[in-house]
């Protein structure tokens, strides 16, 4: 049995990566880039600064970073209502929570964005333990977002489950020394060492086993 379950927040617990992924078009748009059809496929898991530096290599971005910040954040806030929970996963948290099993949210998203997140679902309460990109020297695929998670949770990392769903998170996560596995609605395929859940439902087993 799992002490604790470690999630990640974009793409497994919030359906918000098509929100993010038309809000950094749209700012990219504004500074005169043009987005590429697969902007999601070469943007999903990675930071915010690894992101600004990338648009900086591949684009030639010419823009401030807190400026650049800025506009992405103002898109994704404007449509910040449409954001929507993945249901099973949701459920599987609060099943999970009832039955006293640590629980903890490590994202590459700003503070910003994680808080608006997980109000939007339902999420937040009184001692969640959540650890943001600023939260961190370093965003995923480096592990210390995990490890800090598990330290404030107060358990060992051999005891937590990662709960994922792209390639730079699952790098993190094994960087971590955790046990992970992908969603089932995850958009990529998951690497060596990590399991593609069948549902929701068999994580659950695999904690209170």
């Amino acid at each position: 049995m799992k002490k604790a379950v470690l999630w990640d927040m974009d793409g497994t617990l919030v359906d918000s990566e098509h929100i993010a992924v038309r809000a950094l078009g749209r700012a990219m748009e504004e500074a005169g880039l043009t987005p590429p059809k697969d902007l999601m496929e070469r943007v999903v898991g990675r930071s915010a600064d690894e992101i600004y530096r990338y648009m900086c290599r591949e684009f030639d971005l010419d823009s401030e970073p807190l400026h650049w910040e800025g506009r992405k954040h103002y898109h994704y806030f404007n449509e910040a209502n449409l954001l929507r929970g993945f249901s099973a996963a949701l459920d599987v948290w609060h099943r999970l929570d009832a039955a006293g099993i640590r629980q903890a949210v490590v994202s590459n998203s700003d503070r910003a964005i994680v808080d608006v997140n997980l109000r939007s679902v339902g999420l937040v309460k009184p001692g969640l333990v959540t650890v943001a990109r600023n939260d961190v020297r370093e965003g995923k695929p480096h592990p210390e977002g995990y490890l800090r998670a598990a330290y404030l949770l107060g358990v060992d990392p051999r005891d937590c489950l990662i709960v994922e769903d792209s390639s730079s998170g699952a790098a993190a996560a094994l960087a971590a020394g955790m046990e992970t596995v992908f969603v089932p609605h995850s958009h990529s395929a998951a690497p060596a060492g990590v399991r593609t859940l069948s549902s929701m439902s068999e994580l659950e087993k695999a904690v209170l086993a």
